[in-house]
């Protein structure tokens, strides 16, 4: 990985007369080793228990995500991140424990309410139409946006007429910025796995959210492709200000990239700080390559 991309956090405290961070608790706001800003808490999860059934998905985490930067969490197998992404987005509602977005409670709200919030994400498992084109399928991600009715659109008259006109532009402006014009016509079904990743991530983007969960966007792809998409996450973040979680197994690409980094392991929280802070956590390090005995 390029050490360009790298975007450790440094202990730098901003100057005084900034504005006040969403708790009293929370730290003041932070630089990046690159100078970028890291702004307030905007996302809190305080003792987050999730279970199903007998099985307990997530037990007692607790994490902060702040404006402008990229948040990762990792951790092996089956140690809750996926759950973790769903709690975040709506999917799943945790039976203890608080999440507060912007300083405000967040409690039973459905998928569709966390994203008119500016919250977007992708799936681990690719989700898009396979038989509608790349530009039918980033048009999909607008739907929050439209306000036009059944009718109107139908007719494809006055408002809705301008109203679409001017989502396709935003969903032009996003296939360029990802490079997949070439492929703004094509079928998704008929396109390697690697552009249908990009594609999912461009259906994200065309929600213009504050907040994007990615989950595993580099899953299955090739040293090149990965390249690629550290590249255009790091292009997210620096041009559109747009703070990201992400989840992701490939530790170079989480090292290099991510200001902070969450670590989870059978559901409970085993670590928490910089990169460089967890690489040399003796609980993360042990769930990672284990023990001798």
């Amino acid at each position: 990985m390029n050490t360009t991309m790298k975007r450790h956090l440094s202990s730098e405290i901003l100057p005084s007369g900034l504005p006040p961070v969403a708790s009293p608790d929370d730290e003041a706001p932070v630089v990046a080793a690159n100078g970028r800003r890291i702004g307030e808490v905007i996302l809190d999860l305080q003792n987050i228990s999730l279970s199903f059934g007998g099985v307990k998905a997530l037990t007692d985490i607790s994490f902060d995500v702040r404006e402008h930067e990229i948040r990762a969490i990792i951790g092996p197998n089956g140690a809750g991140k996926s759950s973790m992404i769903n709690v975040i987005n709506g999917v799943y509602h945790p039976q203890k424990g608080r999440i507060l977005y912007r300083g405000q409670p967040r409690a039973g709200m459905h998928p569709s309410a966390i994203a008119r919030q500016g919250i977007a994400r992708t799936f681990q498992n690719i989700a898009l139409f396979k038989g509608m084109t790349v530009l039918d399928n980033i048009m999909t991600g607008r739907n929050t946006k439209m306000r036009s009715g059944l009718f109107s659109n139908a007719l494809w008259w006055g408002a809705a007429r301008n109203e679409e006109i001017e989502h396709r532009r935003k969903v032009e402006e996003v296939i360029d910025f990802l490079e997949i014009q070439h492929i703004r016509k094509t079928p998704v079904g008929r396109l390697p796995y690697g552009l249908q990743k990009r594609v999912e991530l461009a259906r994200a983007l065309a929600a213009e959210p504050h907040m994007l969960l990615l989950d595993e966007p580099m899953a299955g792809m090739n040293v090149e492709e990965k390249q690629d998409m550290c590249r255009f996450i790091l292009d997210v973040n620096d041009q559109f200000g747009t703070t990201i979680v992400l989840i992701e197994h490939d530790m170079g690409v989480v090292m290099d990239i991510s200001d902070r980094v969450v670590v989870l392991d059978y559901g409970k929280k085993i670590g928490d700080g910089t990169p460089d802070e967890v690489m040399s956590n003796p609980e993360v390090i042990k769930a990672y390559l284990g023990t001798s005995h």
